[in-house]
């Protein structure tokens, strides 16, 4: 299923270190039937209503935005901390080595606002948790979430299904 779409993401070996064979969207995005065809897809999956889509710094940022206008839905922003103006609240999480931190407006979602978490891609998960935990500090209803690319062999979305979120992706790629 979405094999079409899957022909439309080109596979960097070796990058951004060897051994890493790195999923690249780009060529999707260039595609206008492939876009829309993505998008119309995640629209289908989206279980319900919702009051925002919330996408994940960069990329999730387009993906938000135009699942957005057909859902009739407001966009949310989740941006690496220090880059909103005025009052935020933010999350923590881990990486390989290290941790990063994300960040949304103190006043992005009114309490009990339904969300749908999306971003391009799922690997390990600590991104789209530490999403769904600030978006549930602010006090939004987050159920599910959505990603044009899965990388099951990460484990991510498990990690998020066990978070009681309903996970989709258009496409699967193995290994890292």
């Amino acid at each position: 299923m979405n094999d079409d779409l899957k022909a439309l993401i080109r596979t960097i070996p070796d990058f951004p270190k060897p051994g890493i064979e790195f999923r690249d969207i780009t060529t999707l995005l260039l595609s206008p039937n492939g876009l829309a065809t993505c998008i119309e897809r995640m629209v289908a999956a989206t279980d319900g209503p919702v009051d925002l889509v919330a996408g994940v710094e960069a990329r999730g940022f387009l993906f938000a935005a135009a699942l957005a206008i057909p859902l009739r839905a407001g966009v949310l922003l989740i941006r690496k901390d220090g880059k909103l103006p005025g009052t935020t609240i933010a999350e923590d999480y881990a990486l390989e080595y290290g941790t990063d931190r994300i960040a949304i407006h103190a006043d992005a979602c009114a309490p009990g606002a339904r969300v749908l978490l999306v971003d391009d891609l799922i690997a390990t998960g600590g991104t789209a948790r530490a999403a769904v935990r600030l978006l549930r500090k602010a006090g939004a209803s987050v159920e599910q979430a959505q990603f044009v690319v899965d990388l099951p062999a990460l484990g991510g979305a498990d990690l998020l299904r066990a978070d009681d979120i309903a996970v989709s992706a258009l496409v699967a790629f193995p290994g890292h």
